[in-house]
């Protein structure tokens, strides 16, 4: 079963964020909650963690993983940007948008969409979620809780932990979780909005 990990949503606790990004350092998969739903998330590079994130979501390998970043500096090293692109996410950061991007040499390559060399960054707007990528000191690779056959995120914690807790390592519960996943926006070559969430669709439209 996994480790619940019950943190306060404004002050989280030092233990617990320590505790966590020891976890993720180790190879751990965790649930943990974002401005957007839940998400699983895992340390960079982790090719097990995102073979068990496609089980538990029953993804294919043209799959979108997600870079969640703490901030844009951060970003810029994973994805190529001009300087529209730039001005363009710098202005939804932080917030609830994934934007698909073209990849740097830096990008894992694990994450990677085979076909177009592309992956999802995000910057989530959500203090729990920004302290925990502050310690560990790098993205987390990433992909939305949406289970088979739902096109919503789970928000609540008891029921990831009900839903999956046997196939994650840790669930992280805040009390405060976004109700809706993201706004995807590719920026790989145009404009293109691919799902419309939380995120306001007008400035990309």
């Amino acid at each position: 079963m996994a480790r619940y990990f019950d943190v306060h949503p404004r002050d989280p606790q030092p233990r617990a964020i320590t505790q966590l990004t020891d976890l993720i350092r180790s190879g751990a998969l965790i649930a943990y909650p974002t401005d957007s739903g839940y998400a699983l998330g895992c340390s960079l590079g982790n090719r097990a963690g995102l073979d068990r994130i496609r089980a538990i979501r029953q993804l294919t390998q043209q799959h979108h993983f997600t870079l969640v970043c703490a901030e844009l500096a951060q970003l810029g090293r994973y994805v190529e940007m001009d300087n529209d692109i730039f001005r363009a996410v710098k202005a939804a950061t932080p917030g609830q948008y994934t934007f698909i991007l073209k990849a740097s040499r830096e990008a894992p390559k694990a994450m990677l969409q085979p076909k177009t060399k592309t992956v999802g960054v995000r910057i989530p707007k959500h203090t729990l979620t920004l302290t925990l990528l502050r310690e560990l000191g790098e993205p987390m690779s990433s992909s939305t809780l949406i289970l088979p056959g739902s096109s919503d995120p789970l928000t609540e914690g008891w029921i990831v932990n009900d839903e999956i807790g046997t196939e994650v390592d840790a669930v992280v519960d805040c009390g405060e979780c976004g109700l809706e996943p993201t706004t995807v926006v590719d920026l790989s070559d145009g404009v293109e909005i691919r799902r419309y969430g939380a995120g306001d669709p007008t400035p990309f439209e």
